[in-house]
């Protein structure tokens, strides 16, 4: 069977993403990132999520010691939802994460003979991160052709964005088929026992279940 690796964090897109993963025949992978964030309850989140569907998985600690971003620095407040520019990266952009992120996945992929990694990138409903854009896809996939023996060999990992340009409510919708447990995901960045409500990425996903009249299960947990 082909092998995938999945980026999860344990929120919405990167649950969908797996579960599309597998539902295309993939043998999937999951790697679950620790890197201090403020949120750090996704972490329990994905491992729920993983259990789940019965896929190995790594966690990674990894520090970002001078931080550069409200996830990894309590003493800056998080943004409400605002209008989102290519111009203005919002504050909870942490530098460099998905290269860093990508890179482990590629490390990890060459390693146990996968084909593709998998991840859960949008550039819809989404919060402007530069490195979630397709352009940044494509680049880093040449630069693994170049830079990994499975590249230079013919071979090259491709990087898969299967919901890069679907809205929230379409992500929603594909994880509803695909019978993603919703209601285990973690998006809120304050990463409390409720979710918060008024983060960027708790109105991102409110959006989405609103748009088709759901209740959100995340909503329903306590």
């Amino acid at each position: 069977m082909k092998k995938a690796i999945v980026l999860l964090s344990g929120g919405l897109d990167s649950a969908t993403t797996l579960y599309d993963a597998q539902s295309k025949g993939y043998q999937v992978y999951a790697l679950i990132f620790d890197y201090n964030q403020r949120h750090k309850k996704e972490i329990q989140n994905a491992k729920k999520i993983v259990r789940q569907i019965g896929c190995p998985f790594h966690i990674l600690k990894i520090r970002f010691p001078w931080k550069g971003s409200a996830l990894l620095d309590k003493s800056l407040k998080l943004p409400a939802r605002q209008k989102i520019t290519e111009n203005k990266i919002p504050i909870t952009y942490v530098p460099a994460r998905n290269i860093i992120f990508l890179s482990y996945a590629a490390s990890y992929a060459e390693t146990i003979g996968a084909e593709t990694i998998f991840i859960g990138a949008n550039v819809r409903d989404y919060s402007g991160y530069p490195d979630c854009r397709p352009e940044f896809f494509k680049a880093f996939e040449q630069a693994l052709k170049k830079g990994n023996k499975t590249g230079v060999k013919g071979k090259p990992i491709r990087i898969q964005t299967p919901l890069v340009y679907l809205t929230k409510a379409q992500i929603i919708q594909l994880g509803l088929k695909l019978k993603v447990p919703y209601r285990l995901t973690w998006s809120c960045y304050e990463g409390k026992k409720r979710p918060c409500g008024v983060c960027e990425s708790c109105r991102l996903r409110q959006k989405g279940f609103e748009e088709l009249g759901i209740v959100d299960p995340a909503f329903k947990e306590v």
